[in-house]
C-alpha cells in the first residue's frame, strides 16, 4: 500500500521522526549550498540561519492540525488535503503539480551535492565521462528510492545525523586551528569578500533581500511535499509538536556550517564551482582519512533527504493524478508500484534542472523551488484554518503567482531569486517569491468577495471542525 511504503504507516514516534524531519529538512543545501553562498557572498548567505529558527514555531502551530485531519481521513497528500476540503479535483492538481515542479530542483541540489563530492575525491572525467560523478550520483539515489519506502531513509538519517555533527565538531574545531584562529579567518574573508561583490557584514541595500528570503523560505519549507511527507509519517500531532521544540538544534549546526565559507576563503581556496567549496576546504585542512568520512557524511546527507523528496513526489502525481484522472480503480498494490516507478522519473527530471539551468551558485535551485511552492500558501495553509476562500479564487491566485514569480526568475535569467520590484523611482530587493505570494493573496482575497457575491458554488467541505483539533481515539492513550 502506498500509505505504508510512502507515510511508513504513520508510526513513527518522537525519536526517529526527529531523525527524519532533520534528514529532510537539513540536507546537502545545509552542506553544500549555504557555505558555498557565504563563500561568494559573505552575510547575506546567513540568511538560511534565521529561516531555519522561524520555520519552527509555524511548525509547532500549523503541522499538527494537517497531521490531525490527514489521519481522519487517510490524506496521504498536501493535495489529499485540498481535495477533500474545497471540493475541487483542480485545486488539487494545481497543488500536485506545483509539489512535483518544486522538488525537482531540490533534488537536484542533493544530486549537486553528491556530484560535489564525487569530483573531489577524483572521480570527475574528461569528454564523454564528464559527466560521469553526476551519473553515479543519480544511480545511486535511483535504486535508493526505489527500493526504500520511507522506512529506510528515517533510519538511514540516524546515521547521517551522527556523521555530520561529528564532522561539524570536528572541522569547527581542527580548521581554525589550522588556519590560525577564527579572527584571522574573518579577517581575510573582510579583505577578499569584496573582490566577489560580497560583505562580511550585511549591507543595508540588502535588508529587504535578506529578510523577504528568509521569511518566505521559511513558509515554503513546509508546503514541500517532502516535509508534509515527513510530519504525516509521524504518530501523532503532539509528536510533531515535541519535535518542533528540539528541531533548533539543527540551527545552531548550520550557524557552523555557515562559517565553512569563510574558512574557505582562507585557505585559499579558489574554484569557479562554487559546489566544490567545502570538499575542497576539507582535503585540503583535513587528514585524508577524516576527509573521507566528511564527505560520506555529505553524501549521505543528500541521499537520505532526496529519497524522501522523490517518494513525495511520487505520492503526489499517484494519489493526485493517476488515481484521480487515470485509474480510479487502481489496487493499493499496483498504487504503490507506480509511485515507485514516478520517484525514478521524478529524479530523471531533476537532471534537466542540472544541465539546463546551470547556477552558480547551487542553493537558487532551492529558492526556485520555494518561489513555486509558495504559492500554495492559501490554498493548504489558510485552508487549515478558514474555508471563506473561494476554491476559484484559490486556483486563479495560484496561476497569477506562479506566472509572476517565474517571469521573475526569468528576468534574473535564474541566476538569483532576488528580483527588484520597482515601485515610483526606486526598486526594493526582496525574494520573487515574496513578491508573487502578495500577489497570489491579493487576487484570492478580491475574487472571493466577488464569487460569493455571486453565489457561485464553493463545493462541499467534506471535513469537519473537529478533525483538525483532536488527535484520533487510538492515539490519544499514547
Amino acid at each position: 500500500m502506498i500509505e505504508e511504503w510512502g507515510l511508513a504507516g504513520r508510526r513513527f514516534g518522537t525519536f526517529v521522526t526527529w531523525f527524519l524531519l532533520g534528514g529532510d529538512l537539513y540536507t546537502a543545501y545545509t552542506f553544500i549550498a549555504v557555505p558555498a553562498l557565504v563563500y561568494g557572498a559573505g552575510a547575506f548567505g546567513f540568511f538560511a540561519v534565521p529561516y531555519t529558527i522561524v520555520v519552527f514555531p509555524i511548525m509547532y502551530v500549523v503541522m499538527p492540525r494537517l497531521w490531525r485531519v490527514s489521519k481522519q481521513h487517510s490524506y496521504v497528500t498536501a493535495a489529499d488535503f485540498v481535495r477533500g476540503r474545497f471540493d475541487s479535483s483542480l485545486l488539487a492538481l494545481a497543488v500536485a503539480i506545483t509539489g512535483i515542479l518544486a522538488t525537482m530542483p531540490y533534488i537536484a541540489l542533493q544530486l549537486t551535492g553528491i556530484q560535489a563530492v564525487l569530483q573531489a575525491m577524483g572521480l570527475a572525467g574528461t569528454g564523454i565521462l564528464k559527466d560521469l560523478p553526476l551519473i553515479i550520483a543519480f544511480i545511486i539515489l535511483a535504486a535508493y528510492t526505489y527500493t526504500s519506502g520511507l522506512r529506510a531513509p528515517a533510519l538511514t538519517a540516524i546515521l547521517k545525523d551522527i556523521l555530520i555533527y561529528i564532522t561539524v565538531i570536528v572541522a569547527c574545531i581542527a580548521i581554525p586551528a589550522a588556519l590560525g584562529g577564527y579572527g584571522h579567518i574573518f579577517h581575510v574573508a573582510e579583505t577578499a569578500l569584496p573582490a566577489t561583490k560580497g560583505s562580511l557584514i550585511l549591507s543595508p541595500k540588502l535588508y529587504s533581500a535578506f529578510a523577504t528570503l528568509a521569511l518566505g523560505s521559511a513558509f515554503a519549507l513546509l508546503l514541500y511535499p517532502h516535509a508534509v511527507t515527513g510530519t504525516l509519517g509521524a504518530k501523532s500531532g503532539r509528536t510533531i509538536q515535541r519535535n518542533a521544540a528540539l528541531l533548533p538544534l539543527y540551527s545552531l549546526a548550520l550557524t557552523f556550517i555557515a562559517l565553512f565559507g569563510y574558512m574557505a576563503i582562507a585557505a585559499g581556496i579558489h574554484t569557479k564551482d562554487t559546489s566544490l567549496v567545502v570538499p575542497l576546504l576539507f582535503l585540503k585542512t583535513l587528514p585524508t582519512w577524516f576527509a573521507g568520512f566528511a564527505f560520506g557524511a555529505i553524501a549521505i546527507g543528500a541521499l537520505v533527504p532526496a529519497a524522501i523528496m522523490a517518494i513525495a513526489a511520487a505520492n503526489l502525481f499517484t494519489r493526485n493524478i493517476v488515481r484521480e484522472y487515470f485509474a480510479t480503480n487502481e489496487t493499493p498494490r499496483n498504487e504503490a508500484q507506480v509511485a515507485k516507478i514516478v520517484g525514478l522519473i521524478v529524479i530523471l527530471g531533476s537532471l534537466v534542472f542540472i544541465v539546463a539551468i546551470p547556477l552558480k551558485f547551487s542553493i537558487y535551485f532551492q529558492t526556485l523551488g520555494g518561489l513555486w511552492i509558495l504559492q500554495t500558501l492559501p490554498t493548504v495553509m489558510f485552508g487549515l484554518y478558514t474555508r471563506w476562500f473561494h476554491r476559484w479564487a484559490l486556483l486563479i491566485g495560484w496561476l497569477v503567482g506562479m506566472v509572476i514569480g517565474t517571469l521573475m526568475a526569468v528576468a534574473e535569467s535564474f541566476k538569483t531569486s532576488i528580483y527588484p520590484l520597482a515601485i515610483g523611482h526606486s526598486a526594493i530587493l526582496g525574494y520573487a517569491g515574496v513578491w508573487a505570494i502578495l500577489a497570489n493573496i491579493v487576487v484570492v482575497v478580491v475574487l472571493t468577495l466577488i464569487f460569493n457575491a455571486l453565489k457561485i458554488s464553493n463545493g462541499k467541505d467534506h471535513t469537519s471542525a473537529v478533525d483538525y483539533v483532536t488527535e484520533p481515539a487510538e492515539k490519544i492513550a499514547q
